[in-house]
């Protein structure tokens, strides 16, 4: 029996998140602006998405745009939201066509009423889709999401729709984002940075964390591989490499 065919889905994260880091820094690198990055780095989510859709990974949670992000010169920020309303357009239906559900996570009250109807249409064509949940984490905050929960349980205590000593973790999850999906396997972050900066602070309590010095539009499916292949050593004491995912990959098509 080789390894890869011991590698089974129960082996397998069933939730992986990426803060994708690096676009700025491989287009300076290349001699290119910002933004530049920022377009290759749509590439490499690609590549991530068919990657996670192959191996049979149910949820795959992206982080697009953090709350902080809005401090960023109001050239770049102006930027990324076109880029990001192009990206929805471009790819919701590539999604659809291969059965993935998308979802924005975050508070998107913050984009305009342009983007936000973009948001509306690309969930709705994808919301019965099966095949695996593609999250993309756009003006998202861990702290936000907390207070968030927080804020609504304080709603329902306040009109005396529930006893304050009737909140549990369970139920303070059950008001934050990704509530209805597997719980967070696998943190990976790409840029060489070993923070996880405000990023699902609830969901990745039990979570694995793996960090890379890849920029974000280097990231491919290799690097994603190794990543899996750490989290399949550490969760089942299995020896394991990025290579034998791969061949995982190769078996399945």
């Amino acid at each position: 029996m080789t390894a890869e065919s011991q590698i089974g889905q129960q082996t397998l994260p069933r939730h992986v998140a990426i803060i994708m880091d690096g676009n700025g820094r491989w287009a300076q690198r290349q001699g290119k602006p910002r933004v530049w990055g920022h377009k290759k780095g749509a590439e490499a989510v690609r590549r991530a998405v068919s990657f996670c859709r192959q191996l049979g990974i149910p949820s795959l949670t992206l982080f697009a745009f953090s709350s902080e992000n809005w401090r960023r010169p109001q050239a770049e920020v102006e930027t990324l939201m076109q880029l990001f309303m192009l990206v929805l357009k471009k790819e919701v239906k590539s999604l659809h066509k291969h059965n993935v559900k998308l979802q924005i996570v975050g508070d998107i009250s913050a984009f305009d009423q342009k983007l936000r109807a973009s948001i509306s249409a690309a969930e709705a064509l994808t919301a019965d889709n099966t095949a695996m949940t593609l999250n993309i984490a756009a003006n998202y905050g861990g702290r936000w999401d907390m207070l968030n929960a927080a804020r609504q349980l304080a709603v329902k205590v306040q009109s005396d729709a529930l006893l304050p000593e009737a909140i549990t973790e369970q139920l303070l999850a059950e008001h934050m984002q990704l509530h209805d999906q597997p719980e967070l396997d696998l943190l990976i972050r790409t840029g060489g940075d070993l923070r996880i900066s405000n990023f699902l602070l609830w969901q990745a309590a039990y979570a694995e964390l793996w960090f890379t010095e890849t920029l974000w539009p280097d990231f491919d499916k290799s690097v994603f591989a190794d990543a899996i292949a750490a989290f399949v050593n550490r969760e089942r004491r299995f020896g394991c490499t990025g290579e034998q995912i791969q061949a995982m990959l190769h078996n399945k098509g």
